[in-house]
């Protein structure tokens, strides 16, 4: 029945600056691009990283996100990381601080940044 997630979705107002925290930053890779002219539906951009996928949506007039940290909805994606130390120092040479700094969880470790957006993202050592 269900295989896997394919993708997550996020909306912005500003497709190429999030697009270059996307590539540039993550190391995400574009997949496929697509002008759109469907309302306030701009551009549509899948990008994947490894075996995941963001579909990026381009929205003329887009609202912030909400800075409610409980609302009902999805909180955060979390990328799984190898080294969590080495990640942090990497995104901060490319100007990304941690908007929650690295915690020990268990037998893991979760740090928390922000996309241009201001969408949370975790990250996440096992």
């Amino acid at each position: 029945m269900i295989k896997r997630i394919d993708h997550v979705e996020i909306t912005t107002g500003d497709m190429e600056k999030t697009l270059r925290f996307y590539t540039e930053v993550l190391g995400f890779k574009v997949k496929e691009r697509m002008k759109m002219n469907m309302g306030q539906l701009q551009e549509i951009v899948f990008v994947t990283l490894n075996d995941s996928m963001i579909e990026i949506l381009a929205a003329k007039d887009s609202l912030p996100p909400s800075t409610a940290p409980w609302q009902v909805g999805y909180r955060m994606m979390a990328l799984e990381v190898d080294d969590m130390d080495k990640t942090l120092a990497e995104l901060k040479a490319k100007g990304v601080e941690p908007s929650r700094p690295p915690m020990a969880i268990g037998k893991s470790k979760r740090a928390e940044i922000k996309d241009p957006n201001g969408l949370s993202i975790e990250l996440r050592q096992w």
